[in-house]
């Protein structure tokens, strides 16, 4: 008798779980097709030192972009970030050619839109950030990976959006 215990109290784990398992996967076959962005689009548009983004709820805009630096490649990216998607966005981290990383400075206030926090630089939703002046800052060192063009090829990672790819003019300083 104990075998036929032990065999029912199996077959009822599995039982369980297999309905476990199916009723958490079941939340996991939404339509696709309400996260998709409309035909024949990306939902992404970029240009140099432009770059915007429609998808789902992420509505970013990065206008301006612009690399400031001297002939050693150090220097400054200026642009404004607009975020008017439905969540507050983070810039995370900012990477250029050749394992570059820009250094994040928050704005002079702890608190708020424009400040570094460890998810990096908050820009609240339905505003600007402009990265520049008394603005938050991104600095650039020994940057490496400027092209004949006078452009230079960026990755933000935000929270929200992701990895973006920007191309950018380059300014001598």
């Amino acid at each position: 008798m104990t075998g036929t215990v032990i065999t029912h109290t199996r077959t009822a784990i599995a039982a369980s779980l297999s309905i476990v398992l199916a009723v958490l996967l079941s939340g996991c076959t939404g339509d696709a097709k309400a996260y998709a962005p409309p035909p024949g689009s990306t939902g992404v548009d970029s240009a140099l030192g432009r770059l915007t983004v429609h998808i789902a709820d992420i509505d970013l805009t990065i206008t301006d972009a612009v690399a400031h630096l001297d002939r050693s490649g150090d220097g400054t990216l200026t642009m404004s970030v607009r975020n008017d998607g439905a969540v507050p966005e983070h810039l995370g981290m900012v990477a250029t050619p050749d394992e570059g990383r820009g250094v994040l400075v928050g704005a002079k206030s702890a608190k708020g839109n424009g400040s570094l926090s460890t998810a990096g630089i908050l820009v609240l939703s339905g505003t600007t950030v402009t990265f520049r002046g008394a603005g938050p800052a991104v600095e650039l060192h020994d940057v490496r990976g400027v092209t004949a063009r006078h452009t230079l090829p960026v990755t933000l990672q935000f929270g929200v959006a992701g990895l973006l790819h920007l191309r950018t003019p380059v300014s001598s300083s």
